[in-house]
């Protein structure tokens, strides 16, 4: 089986992920950009396991997902609150949630 076209794949993704992290300006678009990258990472892990026929990639990769999760759900709670003070999600107003 060859992993090549994954391996690209995962590079294609990861670059999608880093061009939306570094360009976009909504903190919705940036979370679902840092998504992107780690289901790039989760995808060359899960890819190199089945290369060497170890579960090690897959149970990263399963780490990966959880981390990934509690992203999601620390990020929403901060769109929350950054559209609650200034009703926009647009990152320059960030600084809205300093004490």
């Amino acid at each position: 089986m060859p992993l090549a076209p994954y391996f690209i794949l995962s590079g294609v993704l990861f670059s999608i992920g880093l061009v939306g992290l570094l360009i976009r300006r909504n903190l919705l678009l940036i979370l679902l950009s840092v998504e992107i990258l780690l289901n790039a990472a989760n995808l060359s892990f899960v890819a190199a396991s089945a290369l060497h026929s170890e579960l090690t990639g897959q149970v990263f990769a399963f780490f990966g997902m959880t981390i990934a999760a509690a992203e999601v759900t620390v990020g929403l709670a901060l769109a929350l609150l950054l559209f609650r003070s200034s009703a926009s999600v647009d990152t320059r107003n960030i600084e809205l949630l300093k004490w």
